[in-house]
């Protein structure tokens, strides 16, 4: 954001060691700290005292941190940022737990969002962790919470809230249209990532999915920010009608699979065939996964057919109900 300056965070650096200044900070300790995905505003009060505080800031690209911090005033010498990023992220983080041993207090940060979520981080707190130092985390922007709560992930089963985070595709199209099959027998909801140049190649990836819904988030948290939901087979028209579309930086969300559900014929048919060989509860659950009717309603179902089959012989099986 053009408009934010180390002068606006003045008064917020002040609020930062009021707020968090009073917490225990122990030495020997990593702390691993998000930073904004896009908005500056989005750092925290305990991030802000942390980056101030700590002996050394480790990180993705110096540059790139070295003008987040000065943003909110916050002047460190060259000699205090510690270069950690995939390709050295191995021999790096021994660096880094060899200053942990000499008791410092070292930051970590990607350059955007949480470290270790599609960005370096993961091997570092591996090897702080080996070497039994305590690892502190700071929680804050992440592309993938942001698009979850703006997308309205809804779905037909019983949990609809579950979700995986997939990050980013295989960039060859091969082994991608492979892991797009894969996805498409998940009813979850999956979250992808994805960088602008892949964009178009993932877009048509995923038309494969067909109706299934997509929600799109481009430029999260900036100023031109832009999320869009539509059918999985409709994501190459929409790139192609405006080519600012293909710029930046983007979260994509596959919404949970609709479980069709049917009038209750479908589910009788099947739980009958299915308390043929199986416990109620059994025959209840799979019914239901396959059928798509309701647990509860297949339940009632089940102990109706059970009891007109004089089959009340395993009173603990009808007794067990589902947990709903």
């Amino acid at each position: 954001m053009a408009s934010i300056t180390a002068a606006s965070f003045g008064a917020v650096l002040s609020a930062a060691s009021d707020a968090a200044g009073g917490q225990d900070y122990p030495q020997s300790t990593l702390y691993v700290v998000a930073t904004p995905i896009g908005n500056l505003a989005d750092i925290t009060l305990r991030a802000l005292h942390v980056l101030q505080m700590v002996d050394a800031v480790a990180c993705e690209d110096t540059r790139h941190t070295q003008s987040l911090l000065r943003a909110y005033g916050i002047d460190r010498p060259g000699g205090q940022l510690l270069a950690l990023h995939q390709h050295n992220e191995a021999e790096a983080a021994q660096t880094v737990v060899a200053r942990l041993a000499q008791g410092e207090r070292i930051a970590y940060v990607s350059d955007a969002g949480t470290p270790g979520v599609s960005d370096p981080g993961a091997r570092l707190v591996a090897a702080a962790r080996a070497a039994r130092f305590r690892v502190l985390p700071l929680p804050g922007a992440s592309a993938v919470t942001t698009l979850i709560g703006a997308a309205g992930l809804v779905g037909g089963s019983d949990d609809s809230s579950a979700f995986v985070f997939a990050g980013f595709l295989p960039s060859k199209a091969g082994e991608r249209d492979t892991a797009v099959q894969a996805l498409a027998l998940d009813p979850r909801a999956v979250i992808l990532l994805e960088a602008p140049h892949r964009i178009e190649a993932v877009a048509k990836a995923l038309t494969v999915l067909g109706e299934r819904r997509v929600t799109i988030g481009r430029e999260l948290t900036k100023q031109f920010e832009e999320i869009a939901t539509m059918a999985a087979s409709e994501l190459p028209a929409w790139f192609a009608a405006a080519r600012d579309r293909t710029r930046g930086e983007f979260a994509l969300a596959l919404h949970p699979m609709t479980v069709a559900v049917d009038d209750g014929a479908e589910g009788e048919r099947v739980l009958r065939l299915l308390l043929e060989e199986l416990p109620v509860k059994t025959a209840v659950r799979l019914a239901a996964e396959i059928s798509g009717a309701p647990r509860n309603a297949l339940y009632g179902t089940a102990l109706r057919i059970r009891k007109d089959g004089n089959r009340i012989d395993d009173k603990a099986d009808l007794h067990d109900e589902p947990n709903d």
